[in-house]
């Protein structure tokens, strides 16, 4: 069948390497796309906005399957717009993507179902919000409502920068992101990404993962969208994993479908390992980036096949995914200046020579300008390597990242440091 990836980054670059091993994939297109991807699909321009020019485009090329990587499209409602047409498309409609697109909704969502999650509080203006914070010990956490590229939320360390930060989300930085704003208690623990399939009624667990959000090593820093990620994380025992898909990923699913709203595509749990038990912190409706990348690094099953069963709803046809034993590490290569302002133009080379030590190199923030390979700022590769621990994995894609030319370029030195302390203890 015909297959269509909408996104054009480091994760689309991942799902579109495991899209093209698959027996069932004739052709694979993907709109934008970006250089990393052409080498395993055909870029096509589409504006992504314009539904009918992308159901229209699904007709004409007998698209058999819609994979959506990113948020903001699912949110937009794209999803909705292809199935009314009768096109089979991996990821929500967009009531069910208000798990991402609002915090609140995801916030009232737990409050309704029993969800263990941090306390909350869901403000509308400036004064609401400052008036709200006398309910919350320091350190505080404030999210602007909507999506906001991974820049809304602050973990404030004092009641000047909660006040700060709920002025800044009411000031129109975030636009139609922070037009609400939710307050919620500090959890402590340990963070964890855990992904699920669903049809909106089958739920299969589809692995875990540790991102590293902040910039710098060590752990400090402004947050970013992701400076890298191993999986799996075994922090996430077998015990835990089965806690979060009773209390947490079961109830969600079943709470959608009762309230009219089925859930059906990848839901990606962000979760805080806490002295009560594991709690939810956020969903993302789309699998994480870099979190992706280690998952499609690790999983050993039939990516289109999945996806495909998940659109058609009959999930429980297929046996469960399969991965691989290994540990899977990626490290973000990022354009100076990231997150603030990052630089653009660089040329970057020698990736052959990186992938000649044993890592995969997915693009991410990359073009190409004339027969140069150049950055668009932001995140502009993902090193990526797999081994029989946290540690080895990471000693692969460091190697690899060292034979990379990118002056314009800066990444962490300590991802996976939690996983390889612990594995130095064993």
């Amino acid at each position: 069948m015909n297959i269509l990836l909408i996104g054009s980054g480091g994760r689309e670059h991942a799902l579109a390497w495991k899209l093209a091993q698959s027996p069932l994939c004739t052709r694979l297109f993907a709109c934008p796309g970006n250089p990393g991807i052409a080498a395993h699909a055909e870029l096509v321009d589409l504006t992504i906005e314009d539904h009918a020019a992308v159901v229209a485009f699904c007709e004409e090329r007998r698209i058999g399957l819609v994979v959506i990587g990113p948020e903001a499209p699912l949110v937009d409602g794209l999803a909705d717009s292809l199935r009314s047409a009768g096109v089979p498309v991996f990821g929500p409609g967009k009531a069910a993507a208000q798990l991402e697109g609002s915090k609140a909704f995801t916030k009232e969502l737990c409050e309704r179902h029993n969800i263990p999650t941090a306390g909350f509080v869901r403000v509308t203006s400036e004064a609401q919000g400052l008036a709200a914070l006398d309910a919350f010990a320091i350190p505080v956490v404030i999210k602007a409502d909507g999506l906001a590229a991974g820049k809304g939320v602050t973990v404030a360390m004092s009641r000047a920068e909660a006040e700060q930060a709920v002025r800044e989300i009411f000031s129109g930085r975030f636009g139609a992101a922070g037009a609400e704003a939710v307050i919620e208690e500090f959890m402590e623990g340990e963070e964890v990404s855990f992904f699920a399939i669903t049809d909106g009624h089958t739920v299969v667990p589809f692995g875990s993962a540790q991102d590293h959000k902040r910039v710098g090593d060590g752990d400090v820093g402004p947050n970013t969208g992701g400076m890298g990620a191993y999986s799996p994380a075994r922090v996430l025992t077998p015990l835990l994993e089965g806690e979060t898909l009773e209390r947490i990923i079961a109830p969600t699913v079943r709470g959608l479908a009762d309230e009219g709203t089925p859930y059906s595509g990848v839901l990606f749990a962000g979760l805080m390992l806490t002295n009560q038990g594991v709690k939810l912190i956020e969903y993302n409706c789309r699998f994480g980036d870099p979190e992706c990348q280690v998952l499609m690094l690790r999983y050993e099953g039939d990516l289109a096949e999945l996806l495909l069963a998940t659109a058609e709803n009959r999930l429980a046809t297929l046996p469960p995914p399969r991965f691989s034993d290994n540990a899977a590490l990626t490290v973000v290569i990022a354009a100076s200046g990231y997150p603030g302002a990052p630089a653009q133009g660089g040329e970057i080379g020698a990736l052959a020579k990186a992938e000649a030590e044993g890592a995969k190199v997915f693009h991410a923030g990359t073009a190409m300008d004339g027969g140069r390979l150049v950055s668009k700022g932001g995140r502009v590769l993902n090193v990526t390597a797999s081994g029989q621990s946290v540690g080895a994995a990471q000693k692969i894609a460091y190697h690899a990242i060292n034979k990379i030319d990118f002056n314009d370029g800066f990444f962490r030195h300590d991802i996976g440091w939690r996983e390889v302390e612990r594995e130095a203890k064993e």
